[in-house]
């Protein structure tokens, strides 16, 4: 099964080569590393170039935000199975692709698969921040606020032409709606892997400060009524904000 790893960069020439050398050593090898820069001035070419796996598939052009990006890579998958790796983030080892080619290997009915995830820090990617610990998937869960971390999702290609690609009316909250509809909506038979498959610097857009969090949250609110699914306010935002003390708590050692 060939996996499709799809990449979004924008001057991301700091941290594209550890992304790119995180694919580079995984034990599978049937893989294409989907470039989509977003015309980039910086040297964040020149390194994906250097340092890509044979099989990379680079374009360029300007794009309207990180979700219209990702379709795009989606729409030039060749891939049976997909996923993401955002520009700033690496695998956490060598065989995270095998672990994922060996759940669908497995499960012939399986639809995607998905674990766990480390923050850290922005300047020294050695020292852990928080731990997103996931959990296997139970309708309903949406409506509390969970959510997988979208970076350790993988699915097949089929899902998206089933169901299709991001919502672009959502600017923040776009992940959480596409695996809502593929997982709570559509019921997908779906598999969680008890393992830390992804490390993500901190600093992304969602996270940069209370505000874009809280505006992420109201498009997620949306989103759960736009599909008639009506949450609990106080269940939902207590949920939310357990989550976060308990990403904070967690020591996790790789």
């Amino acid at each position: 099964m060939k996996i499709s790893i799809i990449t979004v960069t924008n001057n991301s020439a700091k941290t594209i080569k550890d992304t790119i050398n995180s694919i580079a050593i995984q034990k599978y090898f049937d893989v294409e590393h989907i470039i989509i820069d977003n015309v980039s001035t910086d040297k964040t070419i020149d390194i994906v170039k250097k340092y890509s796996i044979p099989d990379t598939k680079i374009y360029i052009e300007k794009d309207d935000g990180i979700y219209h990006a990702m379709n795009k890579g989606i729409s030039f998958a060749k891939g049976d199975i997909i996923g993401f790796l955002n520009s700033d983030d690496f695998y956490a080892s060598n065989n995270v692709l095998s672990s994922v080619a060996e759940a669908f290997k497995k499960d012939a009915l399986l639809k995607a698969c998905y674990s766990d995830l480390v923050y850290v820090d922005e300047n020294n990617i050695s020292k852990n921040v928080r731990f997103w610990k996931s959990s296997s998937f139970k309708i309903g869960n949406f409506l509390k606020g969970w959510c997988p971390p979208h970076c350790t999702f993988f699915t097949l290609r089929s899902v998206y032409e089933s169901y299709g690609q991001f919502n672009l009316n959502y600017q923040l909250a776009a992940d959480f709606e596409l695996l809502m509809r593929f997982l709570e909506v559509n019921k997908i038979k779906s598999q969680y892997v008890s393992k830390v498959w992804i490390k993500m610097r901190l600093g992304g857009a969602t996270n940069k400060n209370f505000r874009n969090i809280w505006l992420q949250n109201l498009e997620i609110i949306n989103a759960l009524k736009n599909y008639n699914l009506q949450p609990n306010y106080i269940d939902f935002f207590y949920n939310k904000f357990l989550s976060r003390i308990k990403q904070l708590m967690i020591k996790k050692e790789i």
